[in-house]
């Protein structure tokens, strides 16, 4: 199975520390039918009435079992622009008292009197929220970063937190280059005994944390982390997986929150074929938004109208699988690798069409695969030696199968991949198939998903409308069911996730909550 079948959701929010870093999310699909609690107020993108400024604070007892977890002592030390620490969480939260695990913590200091920690999460899973937080200037505005420490805490098993290892770079590069998308018995066969690579691999190397990565357990730890940054609830952005996080927060911990804002929903409710469903037909829209935007610039390797470019780009694709372009040092990009480094850089078309457009013009038009290969290594963390620099592949399934294990036979699968390469085309078949790599997963967790519990203080969701990864519904639907929430909307806007991404109706919306506590719950808020 090909890399590009795991549809990485990249991070929510593109931040530069000497490069531009992305991470992904959970992949895929079609929303579940859910009871819709009350009708969504719509508003237009004018300041709600304020609720008191101050940040909630609720007293909240522990579970005796975890006293020395949360009364824990950290040493803060300067790691250049922020603070930095360790902790540690159980290994099982089932058996408190049983082995444990170190997490890695930064804080960034706010630049004036602080009223608090703001956590942020960048979204993966595999993401590093250390590295996100010390690239504070990026990701928060200069209000925000004026009276907010921001915190970032590496899920277990992400970065500097305890690792987990599974697959060598040899066994990544041949991942990510197979066939996603296969065409005779053959090919599918190749697929299906491919895909369990990844979790044979995690299998051999007898980590127990392996079976202990899902969020339920990564919202427990970030419990104590607020405990350990003496902060009475949690103030939270959470971007595409790290929305996952807050909302599994919200739900463990109602009485503990403080100021969320989940940016490019993920539910937690979802299965994940309904998730591949969902991104890949929201991708087909990317898809032609990038052909139209490319039609009227002098680098696109397109012609026609735009219907002609996509099939312009379907065909390159298709000639890759018989024919692979060769690149420096031999590599060959593959059907899998061309759709991956175009799906790639559909996220944020301010920026990412730029690169693609010169990139594909020189796969197409020269036969030239490096410009593409040089994008897509940028994204997936691959150096120019080869070197994989982090470990986010592995971090990606250890948690993507143990919250959304496949449940499906092959049969069902082949038939959700078949009605998928309909409603989209370009991408539809390969990211269906990207599911059975959690097929048959050699873990498994005792951490049910909580139920949805509307908190005690009122959130606030961000949706983009036309969203690739994590499509404007989900957040929608999401607000129907928390009820207290405020859902702010950027109308027209094709990013993933919205907040501090240009649109200041958005980001005003997101900081006046932040810093004064201002929202209304129950409205929607659309911003043009």
């Amino acid at each position: 199975c090909g890399e590009f079948c795991r549809c990485w959701s990249l991070s929510a929010h593109r931040y530069t520390v000497g490069r531009m870093s992305t991470v992904r999310a959970f992949r895929s699909p079609v929303l579940l039918a859910g009871t819709l609690l009350t009708a969504l107020t719509v508003a237009s993108c004018a300041s709600p009435e304020a609720t008191p400024p101050a940040v909630p604070t609720t007293v909240v007892t522990t579970p005796v079992s975890l006293d020395n977890y949360y009364s824990q002592n950290v040493d803060w030390r300067n790691c250049g622009n922020a603070d930095c620490t360790t902790f540690e969480v159980p290994l099982d939260y089932s058996d408190p008292d049983g082995p444990r695990i170190t997490l890695a913590m930064t804080r960034v200091q706010a630049k004036g009197e602080s009223i608090g920690s703001l956590f942020v999460n960048p979204g993966g899973p595999g993401g590093s929220a250390v590295e996100y937080a010390k690239a504070a200037d990026f990701i928060t505005t200069g209000a925000v970063r004026e009276v907010f420490d921001l915190v970032g805490v590496d899920p277990r098993g992400v970065g500097l937190s305890e690792p987990i290892d599974c697959l060598t770079d040899e066994q990544t590069d041949i991942f990510m280059a197979g066939d996603a998308s296969p065409d005779t018995e053959l090919e599918e066969s190749r697929l299906i005994l491919d895909s369990t690579m990844v979790g044979e691999s995690c299998a051999a190397k007898d980590n127990p944390l392996l079976g202990h990565m899902s969020t339920v357990e990564v919202a427990k730890d970030m419990d104590i982390a607020r405990a350990l940054v003496g902060d009475p609830v949690m103030n939270l952005i959470g971007k595409s997986y790290g929305t996952a996080v807050g909302s599994t927060y919200m739900d463990l911990f109602p009485d503990r929150v403080g100021r969320i804002v989940l940016d490019g929903v993920l539910p937690t409710y979802l299965d994940q074929l309904a998730v591949t469903q969902g991104q890949a037909e929201e991708f087909e829209v990317l898809l032609r938004y990038f052909v139209e935007d490319c039609l009227g610039e002098s680098d696109c390797p397109l012609t026609g109208d735009v219907d002609q470019g996509i099939q312009q780009i379907r065909e390159f694709l298709v000639g890759l699988d018989s024919q692979p372009l060769v690149g420096t040092g031999g590599r060959e990009l593959t059907e899998g690798l061309g759709s991956y480094a175009i799906l790639t850089h559909l996220y944020f078309p301010e920026t990412d069409f730029m690169q693609l457009r010169p990139a594909l013009k020189a796969a197409m038009n020269s036969g030239d695969p490096n410009p593409l290969f040089e994008i897509l290594d940028r994204r997936i963390s691959r150096a120019p030696d080869g070197r994989y620099t982090d470990n986010s592949t592995d971090a990606f399934y250890a948690v993507s199968c143990l919250d959304l294990p496949v449940t499906q036979s092959v049969d069902q699968i082949r038939e959700f991949v078949d009605d998928l390469g309909i409603t989209a085309p370009t991408f539809g078949r390969a990211l269906g198939w990207g599911v059975i790599t959690c097929k048959d997963w050699p873990f498994q967790t005792d951490s049910s998903k909580p139920e949805v519990v509307v908190p005690n203080q009122p959130v606030m969701i961000v949706v983009t409308e036309f969203d690739p990864a994590t499509p404007a519904a989900w957040g929608r639907d999401l607000g129907k069911r928390l009820v207290n929430v405020e859902v702010v909307e950027w109308a027209g806007g094709y990013n993933h996730t919205g907040y501090n991404e240009g649109n200041n109706c958005v980001t005003d919306r997101v900081d006046a909550y932040l810093i004064e506590g201002v929202i209304s719950p129950g409205v929607t808020t659309v911003c043009d």
